[in-house]
């Protein structure tokens, strides 16, 4: 059944917008907002001068909920459905500035129907695309050790193996088809959470939530992507919301900008590359205070921005952002 779309009315506020405006400014030309989920980059970019957007999002609900407001945008609004992993070919031209704002959004968690929550009882789904394996396929089909190391790969849950234990336990009664047994499930193997700790369940349902749309992999992709996508001057601005996603994006600027330097210092020095980025954020930038006292959900967020040089881009070995691999098989 098709989840029902939030009322237009509800409060979407785009994490970090105001830092991120502030510095890719002045803004200008044709940016494309990869993660486009209820546009709030879009009219960010819109509103501070952007000429044109392209709004991507892999999400069909995301571009139903804007039919309602596109019209407002007089034509300079462009919506397109489509993973940011090849958001230079769904662009087909080049860009003065691509804005990714990684992890689930605001929208998807609140609607149970979709599966993303341990918070509400919904069908275990997950699925960003709304196609394909969903996380209880996952749950219910992957070999204990797989299940295991995607856990602990994903969610970087030291109590992995413990968790893929009870969840084959469980599941041999019956299938997990719902949000809140496989939180039952998660919270019944860890201890319980004390004031201001996150939810036992929260790292399991980010290691799920991460393989069932391959986010590590769509990132890696979406980097070079927008690598091959941006005309000289223009900008990349990446919104991670774990250091699993900061990593990377580091690491991917470090490499392009000529900062990747040696990983220690009886590694051998690394051949010089021709900088194709320069990094604009020296360091990550977080929310401040007024921004976390309406927003609690940037607590986590960081913000990186670099922008692009003359040279030609070329592809990247994932292995060198450091992202985390699994061998195993998802079904």
């Amino acid at each position: 059944m098709a989840a029902s779309a939030p009322s237009p009315d509800a409060p979407h506020i785009p994490v970090l917008l105001r830092p991120l405006i502030d510095r890719v400014a002045p803004v200008a030309g044709t940016w494309l907002d990869g993660t486009f989920g209820a546009g709030g980059y879009a009219r960010g970019l819109l509103e501070a001068g952007a000429e044109k957007v392209i709004g991507v999002d892999r999400d069909p609900l995301a571009l139903e909920m804007a039919g309602g407001w596109i019209g407002d945008c007089a034509g300079k609004l462009e919506i397109r459905q489509g993973n940011f992993a090849e958001l230079d070919r769904i662009a087909g031209e080049m860009l003065d500035g691509v804005v990714l704002d990684l992890g689930v959004s605001s929208m998807q968690l609140d609607l149970a129907e979709r599966g993303f929550s341990f918070m509400k009882d919904g069908p275990l789904d997950m699925r960003m695309s709304q196609e394909g394996p969903s996380a209880a396929d996952l749950v219910n089909t992957m070999a204990e050790g797989d299940l295991a190391d995607v856990i602990y790969l994903y969610g970087e849950e030291r109590a992995s193996r413990r968790i893929a234990r009870a969840i084959v336990r469980e599941r041999a009664e019956a299938p997990i088809a719902t949000t809140l047994r496989l939180a039952g499930i998660v919270e019944g193997c860890l201890p319980r959470a004390k004031p201001g700790q996150s939810h036992p369940a929260t790292r399991t349902f980010q290691a799920l939530r991460i393989a069932v749309n391959d986010e590590y992999g769509a990132l890696a992709e979406g980097l070079m992507a927008a690598e091959r996508a941006l005309r000289p001057g223009g900008q990349l601005a990446v919104v991670t919301f774990h250091s699993v996603e900061d990593r990377m994006v580091k690491r991917f600027l470090q490499l392009r900008s000529g900062r990747a330097g040696r990983a220690n210092r009886f590694a051998p020095e690394a051949p010089e590359d021709k900088p194709r980025f320069t990094i604009v954020t020296r360091k990550a930038v977080g929310p401040d205070e007024d921004e976390l006292e309406v927003n609690p959900r940037a607590r986590s967020a960081r913000l990186r921005v670099a922008r692009r040089t003359e040279e030609p881009a070329e592809p990247i070995d994932r292995k060198a952002l450091g992202m985390p691999v699994f061998q195993g098989k998802l079904q």
